[in-house]
């Protein structure tokens, strides 16, 4: 798969193709429906698919830190999107010029400049363009003067609800994996990877696996049961996800205390799967008091795999 950043990193050979636009954040079970019927047409064109997504994603350029946390980081995203099979993804710097591009411009300097779509894939409430002119009709109409065809994507719904990004979020919120996972059509994960931390937890003898976040707030905030995935080794441990408030942390991390492991694993690439929430991230009066509750909640892991079913317990230390 290909990854291109930017309209001006597009060339000649990027144009001809079935393209579909969006945050695409989670590449969850509704945007890979999207995407088989990008990946569909394609293969009767004889065309490349492409994804087009927004880095950052609009709502964030928007609000900023008030925008709500991400299901999956960038590099997670095109991963997921890779493995969908999509041909292309074209990432747009979301800033003040996107921003400011009119409907016209966008159908102008994007579709037909720049990709020469053949056919496109999209929501029929999708609007675009900074005066907000941009709709479904409009494609339609600039498709019939340039030669491309507009489809709708189909409403995808499990339990008799739409399948969105903003409803796993809430899903993940509450701690409902089951759930999540069934609408992700994967079990919940966050990859990044480990560095250096500021060893409290060796100090408190429960070493921890730091997992770089950078700018990715996760939806997740607590102490949860986990199995990290690492160099072909699949652990059972416990995690927690916040700002470690005992610590006075301001930043988000990702700390996986791994079950019967002494190895180091600094600079490998872990992917931690969320399995059970365990209880909220809380300030304790000094660091004795957090050992001893690390203690409990490393115990209340240890029963919770015990009693959970056999996939949930395949993870093994060698």
């Amino acid at each position: 798969m290909e990854l291109i950043r930017g309209l001006h990193n597009l060339r000649d050979k990027h144009r001809g193709c079935v393209a579909t636009i969006g945050n695409f954040d989670g590449v969850h079970l509704g945007h890979q429906k999207v995407l088989e019927q990008v990946k569909s047409k394609a293969k009767e064109l004889g065309l490349p698919s492409v994804a087009i997504i927004f880095e950052p994603q609009p709502r964030e350029f928007f609000a900023g830190h008030d925008a709500p946390p991400r299901l999956t980081r960038f590099d997670e995203k095109v991963r997921l999107l890779r493995d969908e099979g999509i041909d292309r993804v074209v990432c747009l710097t979301f800033n003040a010029r996107l921003r400011s591009m009119s409907a016209q411009a966008f159908v102008d300097e994007l579709l037909l400049n720049g990709l020469n779509v053949r056919h496109f894939v999209v929501g029929d409430d999708f609007r675009f363009g900074c005066d907000r002119k941009g709709d479904y009709a409009m494609l339609e109409a600039a498709g019939k003067n340039h030669g491309f065809t507009v489809e709708h994507t189909h409403t995808f719904e499990i339990q008799e609800q739409r399948v969105s990004s903003t409803r796993i979020r809430e899903t993940l919120m509450r701690g409902d994996f089951e759930l999540s996972q069934t609408l992700l059509g994967r079990p919940y994960c966050v990859t990044g990877r480990v560095q250096h931390g500021n060893k409290i937890g060796r100090q408190l003898g429960v070493p921890t696996a730091n997992v770089r976040m950078h700018r990715f707030r996760c939806p997740l905030q607590g102490v949860y049961t986990v199995i990290a995935r690492f160099n072909g080794h699949a652990v059972r441990g416990i995690s927690n996800v916040g700002v470690r408030p005992t610590l006075n942390g301001r930043l988000p991390v990702l700390e996986v205390h791994l079950f019967d492991w002494s190895e180091e694993i600094y600079g490998q690439l872990m992917q931690v799967e969320f399995l059970h929430f365990i209880r909220p991230e809380k300030r304790f009066e000094g660091l004795e008091a957090l050992k001893t509750q690390i203690s409990l909640d490393i115990e209340t892991a240890r029963q919770w795999f015990d009693q959970t079913p056999e996939q949930h317990s395949q993870a093994e230390v060698n």
